[in-house]
């Protein structure tokens, strides 16, 4: 285009008129989409540039309002298959999860990944998938489903982007889901615990020892099966619980607790019997399981 531009004076005349033409529609489409109240813009009538630069002043502007991800969706109906429709495409999505429509946002990026799987953007658009379920995780009181959907896109973009910055993003979300997660089995067994429901009890805190010993919980978890053993008069499995809370967990205070419930009744922390937690016990010894 340079080349031709400078081939005479009336192309490069020509070249400057259509460059202004293009800018002053551009800034005129703006200036109406800015005002409020306004008419949509005539979306035909622009190029995918100039709509895509419309709906980016949107979401710099109004990044809570619907108009940036319609806006992006129109350079995907308008001018479907292009460079501006794909970079459209990943904008939308993230359009969608900046003002919380978060089970669209999933769809756009789900969408991005069908179309595009090979892209450079891949990866951010599982990421976004993966987070929109991350951003909806209720506290612990409410049902988990989000919270396991969450955790299986998060590890997708572990597993299948390992060297991106949205993996080590990815692995932080996961650990804190997973903590979550715990969290509601504490929730329950608790719960349990307190109406002397001691079996559920113990069902829901060897979940927490079992499958979720990475979290912060399963200190808690290991004193409350103390406490839950003792009730039922289950001595060998409330000090075998008690020892592995002292071998791993000494300077917790959920250890100083365990530790007087058994000593009060003339029980050591220390491994006894054949059951679940004396297998664990002795995982626990051999460096297995921490």
């Amino acid at each position: 285009m340079k080349g031709e531009a400078a081939a005479t004076s009336g192309a490069v005349a020509r070249g400057r008129a259509r460059r202004g033409l293009v800018a002053a529609t551009l800034a005129a489409t703006l200036a109406l989409a800015g005002c409020e109240g306004a008419t949509e813009p005539e979306f035909e009538a622009l190029t995918a540039e100039q709509i895509y630069a419309l709906a980016e002043r949107e979401l710099e502007a109004r990044p809570r309002q619907p108009n940036a991800a319609r806006y992006f969706a129109e350079v995907e109906r308008l001018y479907p298959y292009s460079e501006w429709a794909k970079r459209a495409l990943i904008m939308q999505a993230f359009a969608l999860h900046r003002r919380r429509a978060y089970e669209e946002a999933r769809g756009a990026a789900q969408r991005f990944l069908d179309l595009y799987p090979g892209d450079e953007d891949a990866a951010y658009a599982a990421y976004l998938l993966a987070i929109s379920y991350y951003d909806q995780i209720e506290d612990v009181g409410r049902d988990q489903g989000l919270t396991f959907q969450a955790l299986q896109a998060l590890r997708r973009v572990i597993e299948d982007y390992p060297d991106t910055e949205y993996a080590r993003s990815a692995i932080l979300k996961f650990d804190l889901a997973f903590d979550h997660l715990a969290a509601k089995e504490m929730e329950i067994g608790r719960y349990y615990l307190r109406r002397g429901h001691y079996a559920a009890a113990i069902n829901r805190f060897r979940v927490v020892v079992e499958q979720f010993q990475t979290t912060t919980h399963t200190a808690e978890a290991l004193h409350r099966l103390v406490e839950s053993y003792l009730a039922l008069g289950l001595t060998e499995e409330a000090q075998t619980a008690g020892a592995i809370l002292g071998h791993n967990y000494r300077a917790s205070p959920f250890y100083d607790d365990s530790y007087r419930l058994l000593t009060d009744r003339g029980l050591a922390p220390e491994a006894r019997g054949t059951g679940w937690l004396a297998a664990i016990y002795r995982q626990v010894i051999r460096g297995e399981w921490l």
